[in-house]
């Protein structure tokens, strides 16, 4: 199969095509683009509100603003409740949709504010002790759900201590006394978590300070940590309490992906766990708007973050589950009951693309969208939605769909910087990989180009994951292809969109058939596309793309011009015991490290005395999943054996490069080591 596109086409930028040989994207544009998200809608289903970060470059750090629009034919978005210094985020319509509440910092801290619509006026809805991380407003609208940080033993919302039992004094020093110590880019806090609170909402429009902790006893962070969100948190449809996700916070924490969903009635306010038959993740709580249904997505094996999320369905009434999604071979994303209760609205992964699904309540699954990346989807009254679409040729922007299908551009938010910048092709393929299986990938090159182009290999982390067809601010290629290269993408066994067998098939093979499904891949692409000239190239990846660059190393020393490892994986066994959520490694390499049958047969660090490619490696200081140190030890293999290395080290990032100084400095690098390498720049 073979599939050329011009990717202005995918979310109809038509300023793209207009602008064909303008400009190389740089490095800064990437790290400038406008970054549309928290999308909601007006309970008639006429309005849209969202949230759009603008990059101070200056300042080093993004702000945010709300705008609104109007759907209908000719969109014009209107910013309001937004001061020029400060962030306002998560907008969200009151349910008689006179109003739009949201976050900002105007007072100093993250408190609720109140925007009038009618009048065009902001008050101050909140002025609690802690900030506030999140809301859900009732659909009665008289009642808040609300969560931030706050201490465990503490029965408001923030006191005068965050009750953090980690820090005993006198001194600086951390205690503890189970696992885990360290999450993601911080340590653990034992007896600070996010916890949610519900408050009465008064005439004046404003909340008291006399609110109900929702989580009883239970000790965990509701949503989880470090990435959950709303989408974890639903009312009940009559606003009589809460449904919320929540890891149990206890010795076992380090290596339990169960996270289950717990009922909270406001009047008992103890809470309920729906989903304790199920050892496995259990996540994202959505009651239908009739009151009869919960909706939500379950993995069945415990310890497996990667395992196939079905949709679950519970008649609230009689208790009675089904597994609404068991016979699609896909894993939800996302889900969102259509405002009639008949079905669900969600977002999978299929084949290099994200598409949006429509499932009823029998199981029939139709997809309604063909290409690109969809990040969220909104129901509207009519029968409509609204949703975010992204693809590797443009961050997101919002398109209306109606209930017949037809589609609308809402809002062009980067229209004006993409003007300017030369489009890139796009080409999805596929080839025979490891086993003979279908196994696929993409090529993404400037538009413009002749002649032929060094070829840039990307190879994505999780190990269980995609590049897909999306746009992304830390692995860009179409940021990639500008500089002149041609970038190829290849979904490896391991990869996701492609059911859970083909997912699974990278537990304890992480040097195996993926290692194979890239030799064979960059054979291919050299037949598929003859301006590649596969013989000048490099390779690059990030976590487990950073493992296999060490692994390539080792076990494909010929390959390669040059190679870019950021945050990869040197030793297994180092790795075992300093990785914080235990679970990631335990899965995929067989267990604890003493337990494990063949503990050293994928490990890089035995192969590094056949390393002679030049590479540069890049780390995170705050980097606690893949600790930094696992760099510096392949930096100083590189160095002991007179390896041609660099190293670039970021004191303030974590596993992902964030801050837009630090990107732009980031791709600068690796621009100059690939420049030197593929096209003999100096």
């Amino acid at each position: 199969m073979r599939k050329t596109i011009l990717l202005a086409a995918i979310i109809g930028t038509s300023a793209l095509s207009s602008a064909a040989f303008a400009r190389p994207m740089t490095e800064t544009d990437l790290a400038t683009m406008k970054r549309l998200s928290g999308a909601t809608a007006s309970p008639d289903g006429t309005m849209v509100a969202y949230q759009l970060r603008e990059t101070d470059l200056a300042a080093n750090k993004g702000k945010t603003d709300l705008y609104m629009l109007k759907i209908g034919a000719n969109p014009q978005p209107m910013m309001f409740a937004s001061k020029p210094d400060k962030n306002e985020h998560d907008p969200a319509f009151a349910p008689d949709g006179k109003s739009i509440f949201y976050i900002s910092n105007e007072s100093g801290s993250d408190q609720i504010w109140r925007y009038d619509i009618a009048t065009a006026t902001t008050t101050q809805a909140s002025n609690f002790k802690a900030d506030v991380s999140g809301f859900k407003i009732s659909p009665d609208g008289q009642k808040f759900a609300v969560w931030g940080d706050i201490a465990r033993d503490c029965m408001e919302f923030g006191c005068e201590t965050d009750g953090d039992t980690s820090r005993p004094g006198p001194g600086t020093g951390r205690e503890y006394d189970q696992l885990m110590v360290r999450h993601w880019d911080q340590w653990e806090t034992p007896g600070n978590y996010s916890r949610v609170f519900t408050f009465m909402l008064g005439a004046d429009g404003k909340l008291g300070t006399s609110g109900a902790a929702m989580d009883g006893t239970l000790v965990g962070d509701a949503p989880s940590k470090p990435f959950g969100s709303g989408e974890e948190i639903s009312w009940n449809a009559d606003s009589s309490g809460i449904a919320f996700t929540l890891r149990l916070a206890d010795k076992n924490e380090a290596k339990s992906t169960n996270l289950d969903i717990y009922g909270a009635a406001l009047k008992s306010k103890a809470p309920v766990n729906l989903t304790a038959d199920n050892a496995g993740t259990d996540t994202t709580p959505a009651m239908s708007p009739d009151g009869k249904w919960m909706a939500w997505t379950s993995m069945p094996r415990a310890t497996y973050e990667a395992d196939r999320l079905v949709i679950k369905l519970m008649e609230l009434k009689s208790g009675k589950v089904t597994a609404l999604t068991e016979k699609w071979d896909r894993s939800v994303a996302s889900l969102a009951w259509a405002l009639d209760s008949r079905s669900l609205l969600v977002t999978a992964q299929d084949v290099l693309e994200t598409p949006l699904y429509r499932v009823d309540l029998k199981g029939k699954v139709t997809r309604l969208t063909d290409r690109g990346s969809i990040a969220e989807a909104v129901p509207l009254k009519n029968g409509g939605v609204v949703y975010a679409i992204n693809s590797i040729s443009g961050p997101s922007d919002l398109v209306h769909m109606d209930a017949k299908g037809k589609t609308t551009r809402l809002t062009h938010v980067n229209a004006d910087a993409l003007a300017t910048i030369d489009p890139v092709n796009y080409q999805k393929f596929d080839f025979a990989g490891a086993n003979g299986e279908q196994v696929f990938g993409q090529i993404v090159k400037p538009q413009n180009a002749t002649g032929k182009l060094p070829v840039l290999l990307l190879v994505h982390g999780g190990p269980q994951g995609t590049f897909n067809n999306s746009w992304s601010y830390r692995w860009n290629p179409a940021v990639m292809a500008s500089q002149g290269y041609a970038v190829v993408t290849i979904d490896f066994h391991g990869s996701t969109g492609y059911g859970q067998k083909f997912t699974d098939s990278i537990n304890k093979n992480w040097g195996g058939w993926p290692l194979e499904d890239l030799q064979k891949g960059m054979d291919a692409v050299g037949k598929i596309d003859t301006q590649l000239d596969t013989a000048n190239a490099c390779a690059l990846g990030g976590s487990y793309g950073g493992y296999m660059m060490n692994w390539i190393s080792g076990n494909w020393p010929d390959r390669f011009k040059c190679l870019v490892n950021h945050a990869g994986i040197f030793d297994l066994r180092a790795m075992a015991y300093e990785t914080e959520e235990l679970w990631f490694d335990q899965w995929d390499n067989g267990g604890p490290w003493t337990t494990r049958t063949d503990a050293e047969k994928w490990n890089p660090v035995n192969h590094v005395a056949k390393w002679k490619t030049p590479t540069l490696v890049i780390h995170g200081e705050k980097d606690y999943r893949i600790p930094y140190s696992q760099s510096l030890a392949a930096f100083t293999a590189l160095q002991q054996q007179g390896v041609e290395s660099k190293l670039l080290v970021f004191p303030d990032e974590n596993h992902w490069v964030l801050k837009p100084k630090n990107s732009i400095q980031w791709h600068q690098t690796v621009f100059a080591w690939l420049a030197k390498h593929l096209k003999g720049a100096q």
